[in-house]
C-alpha cells in the first residue's frame, strides 16, 4: 500500500508521512522545498526531508514541483496499482506572499491541485484524495453579521463583538458562534491566496461529485505543532513562540491584536485524514480547526506563551493596517465531521500544543 504525500517535508506532510508509515504504508513523498523560495532559508524544509529519509524505512522522496505534470505522471504510472491514498498538503500558504507573485500562487495552489486530481482519475481512481484547503476560502465574510446558515437552527445572523483581549462572535440567539460549512464563499474579499485555494477547493469537490471519486476537502484553521517552520508571513503561533524565546520584535497587523483563530495540532488533523480514509464520502467538505477550546487571540497567545516559557516578553508593535481579506474572528464548527466520523475528536489542547512548541524551540536555541 502506498500513501502519496505532497508537501511531505512540511508540517502536515511530515506528520502524515510518519502516521501512515506506522500504519504499514510505503510513503512516496513529493516536496521541492519551495518554502525556502517563499520565505527564505530559515523556512526551508530540507532538514525535515532528511529526517524522514533517515527515520522511515519505507520512504521514497521525489524533488518534484507539483506544477510539473510530466514528472508527476511518471510516479502515478509506475505505482498506479498500489497508490491507495493521496494526501495533498503542498501549497503556497501565505496571504501576503501571494500578492507578490499571483501567477506563482495560482499555478502552485490551483494548477498543481488540478494535476494531481487528473492523474488520480486516470491512474488510481479508487484511491482516497485528501486536500488541505483553508478557512480563507470564506474570505472576509466571517467579519460581518449577515451569516445565514442551517435552517434547523434558531439563528439568522452572527455578530462580532470587541471584548477585553479578543473579539468574540455571537449568533442572534446570543449563543457563542462557530463557522460551519454552510457559510457562503461568494461575494466577499478572499485575498489572492484565498482565491487560488477556492479554485482548488471547488475542483476537488467537483472531481468527487462529477467523477464519483473519493475526494475530501479539509478547510483548516491554524495548523500548528512543534516542528512548524513558522515565519512572519505564515504560521503565526510558531513564529510568535520563536520571537518570544529569542526576544525578537513582532508586528501585529490590525485588529488591536484581538483577532481570534482556532488552532489544531498536526497530529489531530492527520487523524481526521485517517478516519475519512476508512469511509470516504465523495466530494465532501469539512471545516478542520481546533474548535472553540483551542482558540486564541494574539494578545491571549502572548500571555499564554509568556506564562509557559517563564518569560515577560512584550517586544511587539501594533499596525493599524490589517492584512487584506483577513479574518477578525474565526472558530471552526467541527460538528459535521464528528457526526460523520464519531471516533474522532481533538486530543491535544492548545495548552499542550504551546508547551510542545516552547520545548521544541528551547532545545533548538540551547
Amino acid at each position: 500500500m502506498i500513501a502519496l504525500v505532497t508537501g511531505a517535508a512540511g508540517l502536515i506532510g511530515s506528520q502524515t508521512a510518519l502516521f501512515f508509515h506506522k500504519k504499514g504504508y510505503k510513503i512516496i513523498g513529493i516536496d521541492n522545498d519551495m518554502r525556502a523560495y517563499f520565505f527564505g532559508e530559515a523556512a526551508s524544509t530540507n532538514d525535515s526531508k532528511v529526517a524522514l529519509e533517515n527515520s522511515l524505512e519505507n520512504y521514497e522522496h521525489h524533488n518534484i514541483d507539483i506544477r510539473n505534470y510530466v514528472d508527476l505522471e511518471k510516479i502515478f504510472v509506475e505505482n498506479a496499482d498500489d497508490i491507495k491514498i493521496i494526501i495533498h498538503t503542498a501549497a503556497q500558504p501565505s496571504h501576503d506572499w501571494a500578492m507578490k507573485e499571483p501567477l506563482t500562487d495560482f499555478t502552485v495552489n490551483a494548477v498543481g491541485t488540478m494535476n494531481l486530481l487528473e492523474l488520480t482519475r486516470l491512474h488510481c481512481v479508487e484511491a482516497t484524495f485528501i486536500f488541505t484547503s483553508t478557512n480563507k476560502v470564506y474570505g472576509d465574510r466571517p467579519n460581518f453579521s449577515y451569516y445565514d446558515s442551517k435552517a434547523d437552527k434558531d439563528y439568522k445572523g452572527m455578530n462580532v463583538v470587541e471584548e477585553d483581549k479578543r473579539y468574540e462572535a455571537y449568533f442572534e440567539n446570543n449563543s457563542l458562534a462557530a463557522i460551519d460549512e454552510n457559510m457562503s464563499i461568494d461575494d466577499c474579499k478572499h485575498s489572492i491566496f484565498g482565491a487560488s485555494k477556492v479554485a482548488a477547493d471547488v475542483m476537488v469537490q467537483e472531481y468527487g461529485k462529477y467523477f464519483n471519486m473519493n475526494t475530501g476537502v479539509f478547510r483548516g484553521g491554524c495548523l500548528t505543532g512543534p516542528n512548524h517552520a513558522g515565519t512572519e508571513l505564515h504560521g503565526f503561533l510558531s513564529y510568535l513562540v520563536k520571537c518570544i524565546l529569542t526576544d525578537k520584535h513582532y508586528t501585529i497587523f490590525g485588529y488591536k491584536g484581538k483577532q481570534v483563530r482556532d488552532n489544531i495540532h498536526s497530529w489531530d488533523l492527520v487523524n481526521m485524514f485517517w478516519e475519512y480514509h476508512q469511509n470516504p464520502r465523495q466530494g465532501e467538505v469539512y471545516n478542520a480547526g481546533g474548535g472553540r477550546n483551542n482558540s486564541t487571540s494574539i494578545l491571549e497567545a502572548i500571555d499564554s506563551i509568556n506564562r509557559i516559557a517563564g518569560t515577560n516578553w512584550s517586544n511587539y508593535t501594533q499596525s493599524d493596517e490589517n492584512r487584506v481579506g483577513d479574518h477578525i474572528w474565526y472558530i471552526s464548527d467541527l460538528e459535521k465531521f464528528k457526526n460523520h466520523y464519531p471516533n474522532w475528536d481533538i486530543t491535544i489542547n492548545l495548552e499542550e500544543t504551546l508547551k510542545q512548541m516552547v520545548d521544541f524551540e528551547s532545545k533548538k536555541n540551547s
